[in-house]
């Protein structure tokens, strides 16, 4: 199971919050490419990053992204906003490995594939923010996650992140239930995030199968060590 530090960016500091509500914004004091520099040193094999501003269409952090892609000696999966193929290029010619593709990508012209052909399947994998099973896509339009995860795989989309709001930045438990069935509907593999704050649920989710899991607060506030999570990841 690969484990995936996480580092929110929002205005070039590290921040953590939930995504559906900009006002619970915690601000760390950490850099965030010496950030991902120090995870990367105590053994992570990717990091995980999120431009905030995009999300909250705010500009981009894209010098940031190449500075950290540049100098950090891990594999950077990187996400927030990107919702056009156009967007997703530009992220990859950051330096990064994998873009997160948000699923509002789906409705456009051409939808999943036209991202896929544009910057290659392999190199992408599709946020699934879901409550309650369904995925919010703007203007009271909602879809199930299975449902856009078979559309992904069908566009050579491998990977998905499937972070519950309702346990995003909570430190509750993620829900590896859900996890573990949509990986067996859509015959794909999932990345799980939002709501970890312990090892005993790495260890949890290793044993059931889980392709990965993204950890942001437990590790920023000391919950427990990279080197513990890595070692409940790969044990």
């Amino acid at each position: 199971m690969d484990l995936y530090p996480a580092i929110d960016v929002r205005a070039g500091r590290v921040v953590r919050m939930r995504r559906d509500d900009p006002h619970t914004e915690v601000a760390y004091p950490h850099d965030p490419v010496t950030l991902a520099e120090r995870y990367a040193r105590e053994g992570a094999r990717w990091v995980h990053v999120v431009d905030l501003d995009r999300v909250f269409g705010l500009g981009d952090q894209g010098a940031l992204l190449a500075d950290l892609a540049r100098r950090v000696a891990a594999d950077v999966q990187a996400g927030g906003g990107v919702t056009t193929a156009a967007t997703a290029g530009a992220v990859l010619d950051c330096g990064v490995r994998r873009v997160i593709v948000h699923p509002k990508a789906a409705l456009a012209p051409g939808g999943l594939r036209a991202v896929a052909a544009r910057c290659g399947g392999a190199r992408l994998a599709l946020a699934l923010d879901v409550r309650r099973g369904l995925v919010e896509l703007g203007e009271g339009t909602a879809r199930p996650a299975a449902d856009l995860a078979r559309e992904a795989v069908a566009a050579g989309i491998r990977i998905v992140v499937l972070t519950d709001l309702s346990r995003e930045g909570r430190l509750g438990g993620a829900d590896v239930a859900s996890a573990t069935r949509l990986a067996r509907d859509a015959a794909v593999d999932v990345v799980v995030s939002g709501g970890v704050g312990s090892l005993e649920e790495l260890s949890a989710m290793r044993d059931a199968g889980v392709s990965g899991v993204v950890v942001g607060r437990a590790l920023l506030d000391g919950r427990f060590t990279l080197a513990e999570a890595l070692a409940c990841s790969s044990s």
